[in-house]
């Protein structure tokens, strides 16, 4: 077969080399009722300014969260990145090989990756950090599942994690997703009124792999019970906390009241919500976890020279090249969106990013103060410190109340039904640090108007 080769020009001389008759058979796998027999409705061909009017038409269909007034975070954030962060992240010496396994030829790359590891550390309060994740329902995930691989080692844990039960919906279907073919249990973590963790179902997690909470909560809640997880649950188990990274601002880091593993979204940090995609994960543990990280690691070093270097360490070949004996389903990260974040996090320093946390706070309590102005619409958890998010009640559906914000040329956020059945007549206000009292009112006022009109 190997000398028929070159002298193969035509499709019978493949079709016979390959022991078939004809293209049917080649495709005779594929079943009958999903073949296209007929061509594609494809236009004819155009020129490259009919092609470019085309293009402008559909993607001047698109609303984007900043052509109107926007109150839909729900994980990912609406923000304001400085234009030096795409222009250094797109300089070509940024734009190197995909993975970095010479540092010999890829320096400053590296030292980028160590920069960004070292500033997600201090932010988070733990020494040791990865270059990134794919987003923070990876990281969740992978953070659970590295805290069974330490912990079951023990002959007292099962492999029993406890989840809040107030992760998303879209979070909690990755941690499943990875938790069921491991045979890692998942039992739930119960909120009471005011949203905040149950202590009493905390208790219950003693003797567990790992508890996983959130903070502040998937409904922005801030839970200064959870500052007590780890006196109750114990050294022996993990405590992963998954956090709004620019609520570090002004907010304690978990590495500061106990948390062994950080998780997180890196998002707000280099780049927008870009339709879902690309962002990045972040992923920060103490030293008992570093053998069993997922992902990449950068280390500082020195060469043969005594000059100081990097290199990727610590992580096992068979992380990136031999999956089946890998500690971790990821072996890789998101290098280039890490590195706009770790642009962005360098330009604005500690001060800044205390400044940032600030104009979010306050323009989460302007719209708390502003939906207690409206007579048929309260707050869900009203005892309760919100962070970027909080839910409001509506009279009535949800997403009949954000159909009519919508069409008054406001984004009203999310109806909290589409995540939990109960919170039908509930929305997910998300507010960032562009959020106006312009904004607010518009929404206020919107909502009052649907409100009286029903």
């Amino acid at each position: 077969m190997v000398d028929q080769l070159p002298n193969l020009g035509r499709e019978s001389e493949m079709l016979e080399i390959m022991g078939l008759s004809s293209i049917d058979d080649l495709f005779s796998n594929i079943p009958e009722g999903i073949r296209r027999s007929d061509p594609l409705p494809l236009p004819e061909p155009q020129t490259e300014e009919e092609i470019w009017a085309d293009a402008q038409r559909i993607l001047g269909k698109n609303v984007s969260l900043d052509d109107r007034p926007s109150f839909l975070s729900a994980g990912l954030s609406r923000n304001f990145v400085p234009s030096v962060v795409s222009m250094l992240a797109t300089r070509g010496e940024f734009l190197t090989s995909y993975t970095p396994y010479q540092p010999e030829v890829s320096q400053g790359m590296l030292q980028a990756m160590w920069e960004f590891q070292t500033m997600i550390s201090e932010l988070v309060g733990l020494p040791i950090s990865n270059v990134s994740m794919y987003d923070a329902s990876t990281a969740a995930a992978e953070a659970i599942t590295c805290a069974v691989r330490v912990n079951n080692r023990k002959a007292s844990k099962k492999d029993v994690v406890f989840v809040s039960s107030l992760v998303p919906p879209h979070r909690m279907s990755v941690i499943r997703n990875y938790t069921e073919g491991a045979g890692i249990e998942i039992r739930t973590i119960e909120h009471d009124d005011s949203g905040k963790v149950s202590l009493n179902s905390v208790a219950s997690a003693s003797g567990c792999c790992a508890v996983y909470v959130e903070q502040p909560n998937s409904l922005g809640i801030v839970d200064t019970g959870l500052l007590e997880i780890k006196s109750i649950i114990g050294e022996d188990t993990s405590l992963i906390v998954g956090i709004d990274a620019v609520s570090l601002g002004i907010i304690e880091p978990p590495g500061k009241w106990g948390a062994d593993i950080v998780v997180g979204e890196g998002q707000p940090f280099g780049i927008g919500p870009t339709f879902g995609g690309p962002i990045y994960g972040i992923f920060a543990c103490s030293e008992n976890y570093l053998r069993q990280m997922p992902g990449r690691i950068v280390g500082q070093s020195w060469d043969s020279d005594g000059k100081l270097a990097f290199t990727l360490t610590l992580s096992t070949r068979e992380q990136h090249i031999r999956r089946h004996r890998a500690t971790s389903n990821i072996c890789s990260n998101e290098t280039l969106i890490a590195l706009m974040g770790a642009i962005h996090m360098s330009l604005l320093g500690p001060e800044g990013l205390e400044r940032l946390s600030l104009r979010i706070a306050a323009a989460t309590e302007s719209t708390r103060r502003a939906i207690t102005r409206i007579d048929s619409v309260e707050l869900a958890y009203p005892d309760s410190s919100h962070f970027r998010e909080l839910a409001i009640r509506v009279p009535g559906k949800a997403s009949n109340a954000l159909q009519y914000l919508d069409s008054i040329g406001v984004i009203g956020g999310l109806d909290l039904g589409t995540w939990w059945d109960g919170m039908s007549d509930c929305i997910l206000l998300g507010v960032d640090e562009r959020t106006s009292e312009s904004d607010i009112e518009e929404l206020t006022s919107g909502l009052s108007r649907w409100s009286e009109g029903r």
